[in-house]
């Protein structure tokens, strides 16, 4: 299914990796069945490790196209069901559910962890939220693919962002920029 990694290395624990790929081919194939799979689903897939596992790298690549296939799938029921000009006020719905966030000054647009503890750089997300600003505003071009590569260097207390609040909100911006494409 997947390249593995050598026997004293650690990869993705194979059960995992198929079971879970298996659900997702069978919830793509069969829309009407129980088995539903959420793109965002898709995005937190996680797995164990295991000495001689699958290679992290392709198994993370092939979520990331599951990923898109699951989201193009939606966008395609969505129109079918409701049509084009319904899916465009769909996704500007969800993009202004975004800028509240972005309007904040930068330096505040999310929480910050707390003296001693780390989280994300605040000066490197507040870069990725100017490029979203201008996304959204004069459609300067920006991929789910490059926010979804990104790292953030690790900073304590009022230069750092918490870390679930920034993955979280940049999640939303992934799903809205996967439906924008």
């Amino acid at each position: 299914m997947f390249p593995r990694v050598n026997v004293f290395k650690l990869g993705y624990d194979r059960e995992d990796v198929e079971e879970f790929f298996n659900f997702a081919r069978d919830a793509y194939e069969d829309m009407a069945s129980d088995k539903k799979l959420e793109p965002f689903e898709v995005r937190r897939a996680s797995f164990d490790l295991s000495h001689g596992g699958y290679d992290p790298a392709a198994v993370d690549a092939a979520l990331d196209r599951l990923e898109v296939a699951f989201s193009l799938r939606g966008r395609e029921t969505y129109v079918k069901d409701r049509g084009q000009d319904a899916w465009m006020r769909e996704l500007a719905d969800r993009a202004q559910t975004l800028y509240p966030r972005l309007r904040r000054p930068v330096g505040e647009r999310f929480s910050h962890p707390g003296a001693m503890s780390h989280g994300y750089a605040a000066d490197e997300v507040d870069a990725i939220l100017d490029r979203l600003i201008e996304f959204f505003d004069k459609g300067t071009p920006i991929t789910a693919d490059e926010i979804r590569a990104l790292t953030f260097k690790r900073k304590r207390g009022a230069h750092a962002y918490q870390e679930r609040v920034v993955d979280a909100y940049l999640a939303r911006a992934i799903d809205i920029l996967l439906g924008a494409s």
